[in-house]
């Protein structure tokens, strides 16, 4: 089942991504179930949440991968949502 997760950063939390960017990437590429990903952006161009389509078993397998996902483990956001997706075009 395809899985979109959205996530709002914490204000202020941007060197907490950047830091953290590198074992976030490294985790995607470990787990294989990013269909695919990207930073949402603010009127400045800087990044401030995410949108993470997972393929997975789940809804637990996602809240699991969410869980483990190095920005959570760091505590970069305010606001996490984790729904059911359906790709209709692309």
């Amino acid at each position: 089942m395809r899985v979109a997760i959205m996530t709002t950063d914490k204000d202020g939390a941007l060197q907490t991504r950047l830091d953290n960017r590198a074992a976030h990437l490294a985790y995607i590429e470990e787990t294989g179930v990013v269909e695919m990903a990207g930073p949402f952006l603010n009127d400045a161009g800087t990044m401030c949440g995410s949108l993470i389509v997972l393929d997975v078993a789940d809804l637990a397998a996602a809240h699991d991968w969410a869980a483990s996902d190095p920005y959570a483990k760091a505590g970069l956001f305010s606001d996490v949502r984790i729904q059911e997706w359906k790709k209709v075009i692309g």
